[in-house]
C-alpha cells in the first residue's frame, strides 16, 4: 500500500503551484472546559486561528517575489487562498486555507559549509471566515460563520 509523505503535496500559492521544502499549518483553538464549583461542565467555544509557514529554495522563493513585485509590495500583496493536495491512487489529502495574509519571516538562512539549499521562511495566517477546510469538511460550524 502506497502512504502519503511530504512530496506527495503539491501546494499552490498566489495561485502558482510551489515546491515547498517544508509547510506547516497549525490551527490555535480557544476553546476551554466550562466548570461550575470547579467541577467541569461542558465547554465554551473560544476564538480561533491558524498559521501557515512555508520554508522555500531561492528558485521557489523568487516566485513568491513575482507575486510581490506584481502588487507593488510584500505588504501590498492581498490575503490569497492557498491549497495542499496530494493524492497517489490510495490516499488522498487536501487541505484550504482561506484568505492567507503572508508575512516575510527569515528571509535568508545561508550555510557557508554548503551542501544544503539557500532556504526562506514565509509566515501567513489565515483571514477568511472560510477558514480551514480538511478533505472539504470544514472546521468551523455553521453557527460559528453564521451571519456573516
Amino acid at each position: 500500500m502506497s502512504r502519503l509523505s511530504g512530496s506527495s503535496f503539491d501546494v499552490e500559492i498566489m495561485g502558482t503551484f510551489i515546491h515547498v521544502e517544508t509547510a506547516t499549518v497549525t490551527i490555535d483553538d480557544g476553546t476551554v472546559v466550562a466548570k461550575e464549583r470547579g467541577i467541569p461542565k461542558g465547554h465554551i467555544d473560544g476564538e480561533v486561528g491558524a498559521d501557515v509557514e512555508y520554508e522555500l529554495s531561492t528558485k521557489n522563493f523568487n516566485l513568491l517575489i513575482d507575486a510581490a513585485r506584481k502588487s507593488g509590495s510584500w505588504r501590498g500583496m492581498t490575503p490569497h487562498d492557498a491549497l495542499f493536495y496530494a493524492n497517489n491512487g490510495e490516499e488522498e489529502m487536501k487541505v484550504e486555507l482561506d484568505a492567507v495574509k503572508l508575512l516575510l519571516s527569515d528571509v535568508l538562512n545561508v550555510d557557508s559549509k554548503g551542501g544544503e539549499l539557500t532556504k526562506h521562511k514565509v509566515k501567513g495566517f489565515v483571514t477568511g471566515s472560510d477558514f480551514v477546510k480538511l478533505n472539504g469538511v470544514p472546521y468551523l460550524s455553521d453557527y460559528d460563520i453564521r451571519n456573516f
